[in-house]
Order: structure tokens, then C-alpha cells, then sequence
């Protein structure tokens, strides 16, 4: 429910392999809000939204505004997890580091949750919905006309 009126949101969760590059921007059409995911204990997801997704929405859906989301926030203060990273010289990714991409790569917002804990999570979907309902304004291209 945003503003008391119920809205049905319908999922699709897409393959992120290489071998679904070409399927996978067939489900993008009539897309009214992309939810951009990566996890906040792995660097090379959050990598894969600036390398990856971001250029491929936008090149099938340029005007389609997209959050940009951090997944298993649990897992961000979580001692194995953490030991796991800083073996490889890693930490896990901070809500600074995700709030400068989303402003970065123009997503609409940056929002946290963890399917475990719940935590954060219906705020993904309610931004979602405000999203898709409030798509950011394009400038008008500028003209130069010559006589």
C-alpha cells in the first residue's frame, strides 16, 4: 500500500550468466522499474552494476528509472563473513559506497535490505512502486536550428 492504495507488483528475476546475454533483454520491454541488485559482501557484484547491468538497461530501456539495491545487509557486520573478505584484501561495501553509485549512474535511489532478516525490504518494493509511478523527468534535448 503507498498513499493507502494497493498496487501488484510482477517480478521477474533474470539470469545474470553469460550464456543468457542475449535471452535475458527480452524480458525488459514494458519494464516499468528495474531493481539493480548486488550484494554488500561481494565487491565484484557491486562492480558487475557499473560494468554490466546498468549499461545493458540502458541501452533496451533508456527511460526506465531503476533503484539501485544492496542485498544481505545482515551479512555486512557478520564475523566469518568479514574474515572470509579480508583474506582476500575485501570488505564488505558500505551504504556510502552504494548511495555515490546511485547518484553515479543516475538511479533513482539507493535503498538496503536483507531477505533474511526482512530488514529494509518492503522499503525496496514501496520505492519501487513510487518509482514506476513517478518516473524521473527527461530534459528537453536542446536544438540549434541554422538559417
Amino acid at each position: 500500500m503507498i498513499g493507502g492504495e494497493p498496487y501488484t507488483l510482477g517480478l521477474f528475476d533474470t539470469a545474470g550468466q553469460e550464456d543468457y546475454d542475449r535471452l535475458r533483454p527480452l524480458s525488459y520491454p514494458q519494464t516499468d522499474v528495474f531493481l539493480v541488485c548486488f550484494s554488500v559482501v561481494s565487491p565484484s557484484s557491486f562492480e558487475n552494476v557499473r560494468e554490466k547491468w546498468v549499461p545493458e538497461i540502458s541501452h533496451h530501456c533508456p527511460r526506465t528509472p531503476f533503484l539501485l539495491v544492496g542485498t544481505q545487509v545482515d551479512l555486512r557486520d557478520d564475523s566469518n563473513t568479514v574474515e572470509k573478505l579480508a583474506k582476500n584484501k575485501q570488505r564488505p561495501l558500505s551504504p556510502e559506497s552504494g548511495d555515490k553509485l546511485a547518484r553515479d549512474l543516475r538511479a533513482v535511489k539507493y535503498v538496503e535490505c536483507s531477505a533474511l532478516t526482512q530488514r529494509g525490504l518492503k522499503n525496496v518494493f514501496d520505492e519501487a512502486i513510487l518509482a514506476a509511478l513517478e518516473p524521473p523527468e527527461t530534459k528537453p534535448k536542446k536544438r540549434c536550428s541554422l538559417l
